[in-house]
């Protein structure tokens, strides 16, 4: 009996000291960076059908629609969708060819716009879109001659370096930042993204055999190798970063650095680190201030997840990290992870109050591998989140919406309607709106339940009036700036308002038109 005792206390202590580790009842916070990749190399994630006609032009738009109304189902809030993707890219560019992603072809127009499309699409479901751009990769030897005459290796070849089957941009030359820069301004001014996520911006793999002993002779004035290579990619970070505030300040910059930073006191990154390995100093970014955000890769388990993303935290100075969470490893044909392995990154990182996650993959989301779908919907994402605010952006709020009014017509839809507010002191169709409900009065908009809609562009916000006669429904609705700074709210007092007799669970409205899938 008593070696059972024992054998019961050990288990207990076991127990409660796992659940000390990985809280389970961490509550979703208002803001949170809720981020997926969107890949388009090969059509991995999107496209699957080739724009080659116009009714496969619809079939490749109605697959992103789909997609993009899964994600916001599940209240994802930001979209880093590849744009460029090896020295090609999806939209009509003077400097890069079209990927082959969208028709089959390299440098063949799909018939439409694709980013501005998405950007389109996603906005109108209130999510961010990031045009994630790798940046240092090139492309595969055997394929650059398909590429055509518009390719690097015909405009730029003195700026490739041949390495392990694939040509990259020489970090060392300084025509490989002005490249990066003229690409940039090529579609920055001509697109509404929200934001600019820069992958892979760091010496490749092996990088001890990377060919740049020449570019060291030439430029590297006597530093170390391993610290010149370092400056290198800080100087095309800083550039890039200073030129697109210059355009649009309110652009969030971001990476995805390789997932651990540097050997931390107790745990080593066993050789692969961004510092040492390829030559990133992520966090002396955070610290000088050149990137909003970091996506850091961590697709690991155990302790080479946990230690590692607490040390991400502490070296944040002030920025966000939201680290990237491999749940394609869940797949049987990967590494065939158990769904607690994603689960109980996800409640760390949320007790220790990080910036949000990222995912990567869409598609192992979507397909809900291992029910991970189903736990963000119903548990962990039970209601919207907006996007952190950026205050060293800027940290003014705009004024609150005024006018604030509710109609109903004879088919029993309600329409929300207001006007922009008198004293915006931002540029005009800068401001978008959050439209709150609850049966409480006034509405409380620190809430995440009462977050009904977010991020419309829209100055009105309709929906069926059944949802009233069911909670009694008070609105409020709020400014929100560029930067994410959100206005104070403007108050709807609804007297006649039925209130419930009984509690009735909190859902947020569907607005009309809205199709909701998983």
């Amino acid at each position: 009996m008593k070696r059972c005792t024992t054998f019961i206390c050990v288990c207990l202590a076991s127990y409660l000291a796992v659940w000390a580790h990985f809280p389970w009842e961490t509550e979703a916070p208002k803001r949170e960076l809720r981020a997926v990749w969107v890949t388009t190399l090969s059509g991995l994630d999107w496209p699957r059908t080739k724009a080659t006609s116009p009714t496969s032009i619809e079939r490749q738009k109605q697959e992103l629609c789909l997609l993009l109304d899964q994600l916001s189902a599940c209240h994802i809030n930001t979209v880093l969708l590849q744009t460029r993707v090896r020295g090609s890219v999806i939209f009509p560019s003077s400097i890069e060819p079209w990927d082959q992603c969208l028709t089959g072809s390299y440098d063949k127009s799909p018939g439409y716009d694709p980013l501005a499309f998405a950007i389109e699409e996603t906005h109108r479901r209130g999510m961010e879109l990031h045009a994630w751009v790798v940046t240092i990769p090139a492309f595969k030897v055997e394929v650059a001659r398909r590429m055509g005459k518009r390719s690097l290796l015909s405009t730029h070849p003195e700026l490739l370096k041949k390495h392990e089957g694939q040509y990259y941009l020489d970090p060392g030359l300084p025509g490989t930042a002005d490249y990066l820069s003229a690409f940039i301004a090529d579609f920055i001014d001509k697109y509404d993204i929200d934001g600019i996520h820069f992958d892979y911006i760091r010496y490749p793999e092996n990088a001890s055999a990377f060919p740049d002993a020449a570019t060291y002779r030439k430029y590297g004035r006597g530093k170390p190798k391993a610290t010149w290579r370092r400056d290198n990619i800080t100087a095309i970070v800083r550039r890039l970063y200073k030129e697109v505030k210059q355009r649009k300040p309110w652009v969030v910059m971001s990476s995805s650095p390789v997932g651990k930073y540097r050997d931390t006191r107790r745990y080593s990154s066993h050789g692969w680190n961004c510092y040492d390995a390829v030559h990133q100093d992520a966090q002396g970014w955070l610290r000088e201030g050149i990137q909003d955000a970091l996506f850091p890769m961590m697709y690991f388990t155990g302790d080479h997840f946990y230690p590692f993303a607490i040390d991400w935290q502490e070296g944040s100075h002030g920025r966000y990290v939201a680290p990237g969470l491999g749940i394609y490893f869940l797949h049987p044909q990967e590494k065939n992870w158990n769904l607690s392995v994603i689960t109980s990154e996800l409640h760390y990182l949320r007790r220790y109050e990080l910036a949000g996650q990222a995912f990567f993959r869409s598609k192992f989301l979507t397909d809900n591998t291992k029910g991970l779908y189903d736990y963000l919907q119903q548990m962990f994402y039970p209601y919207p989140a907006l996007p952190p605010a950026y205050p060293w952006l800027d940290g003014e709020a705009p004024g609150k919406p005024e006018g604030l009014s509710l109609t109903t017509d004879d088919n029993g839809q309600s329409t929300l309607s207001w006007d922009e507010p008198s004293d915006n002191i931002t540029p005009k169709g800068a401001i978008r709106y959050n439209v709150y409900a609850s049966t409480e009065y006034p509405v409380d908009t620190r809430k995440a339940e009462n977050l009904t809609a977010m991020l419309l562009s829209t100055r009105s916000y309709s929906f069926s009036t059944i949802a009233k006669l069911l909670y009694g429904v008070y609105f409020a609705v709020t400014a929100v700036d560029r930067s994410g700074n959100e206005s104070e709210a403007a108050q709807l007092d609804w007297d006649t308002c039925l209130s419930p007799k009984t509690a009735l669970q909190r859902t947020p409205l569907t607005p009309l038109g809205t199709v909701v899938h998983p």
